[in-house]
């Protein structure tokens, strides 16, 4: 198989799949909002949505229920076979079961479903296969019609699992909105790692202040400029009013841009040079919010204002790794 024919038959899987998951985002309906109401009313009355599925499917449910509880809502993952030697114990009856299968004739999940419902659960079937048994069995059937596998085949389960993953996404953050679920509550479920700081730490929490940043006067000279930037060890310079309020900000490529012009700007006003107006952002923001600004706006240095304008330190994008921030 030369190297062309393999980028070329992973491009099909890719088509393959991507066209299952509009076939499968063209098909919600009222049984996705039917599936979201079932979801609301069990988190609401302080049960949990317990996720299932065998094989490849539990793997997804796994995920599924992953994504739902790191995003608000309780969310448990079953294994239909430990569920039958003693794991339903952990259902009760104002849980939710969303049993994934593709096929919808899974033997472990028909097993199931009569023993869930004795728990008093309610089932949602999400599968590709509406008229199969775990469908008839099912309170609410989520379709997920995306076609046949991208295996050669026809076995292997890839387009399947990929459509269930990305339904259950789309599950997990519809409920999102639907509870109004905040960055502040994300925070809470991810304490950990980067995501964590991010949404828990302030940007005055990772901002530099007093000699590590350079402020410098709209008057002020180019050279007195690079020399206050020298001495904060900053790439960049913010310029402030007579009232500490933001004028603009003088970077270091400014200066040699100008330079490379050929121009001599070391005993001129750094104003006539500044970007003025620069983007800020305010103190109340969450590091998160300043990942943001970096990555869409590709700068390296951002000031830090108060609601009236004030500067208060600035961020240096060459911090954020130091705290474990990106």
């Amino acid at each position: 198989m030369t190297s062309a024919e393999q980028i070329k038959r992973a491009r099909e899987v890719f088509e393959v799949e991507i066209e299952g998951l509009k076939r499968t985002r063209d098909s919600l309906g009222d049984s996705f909002s039917r599936t979201i109401g079932l979801m609301l009313a069990c988190v609401e009355s302080g049960g949990k949505v317990v996720v299932t599925g065998v094989g490849k499917s539990l793997h997804v449910a796994e995920k599924t229920s992953a994504i739902l509880a790191s995003t608000g809502t309780c969310s448990i993952v079953l294994n239909p076979v430990q569920a039958m030697h003693g794991d339903l114990g952990m259902t009760g009856p104002r849980d939710l079961l969303l049993a994934l299968s593709f096929s919808g004739e899974s033997e472990e999940l028909i097993r199931l479903v009569p023993a869930i419902r004795r728990h008093g659960l309610k089932v949602v079937a999400l599968t590709g296969n509406p008229a199969s048994t775990l469908a008839r069995l099912s309170d609410v059937v989520l379709e997920i019609p995306c076609g046949p596998e991208a295996c050669p085949f026809g076995m292997a389960p890839t387009n399947s699992t990929t459509a269930t993953m990305a339904m259950g996404d789309a599950l997990a953050m519809t409920m999102i909105d639907a509870r109004k679920f905040d960055k502040a509550s994300y925070a809470l479920n991810h304490p950990a790692g980067a995501i964590g700081r991010a949404l828990v730490l302030k940007v005055t929490d990772v901002m530099r202040t007093g000699d590590r940043v350079a402020s410098v006067r709209p008057e002020t000279t180019v050279l007195d400029t690079l020399l206050a930037m020298t001495a904060a060890q900053a790439g960049s310079a913010v310029v402030v009013d007579g009232t500490g309020r933001l004028a603009g900000i003088f970077t270091d490529g400014d200066f040699r841009r100008h330079v490379s012009e050929g121009r001599d700007i070391l005993g001129c006003a750094v104003s006539a040079f500044m970007t003025a107006k620069p983007l800020s952002i305010r103190d109340d923001a969450y590091a998160a919010d300043l990942l943001r600004v970096f990555e869409q706006r590709r700068i390296d240095d951002l000031p830090v204002c108060s609601e009236d304008g004030r500067v208060l330190g600035m961020v240096d994008i060459q911090d954020l790794p130091k705290m474990k921030v990106m």
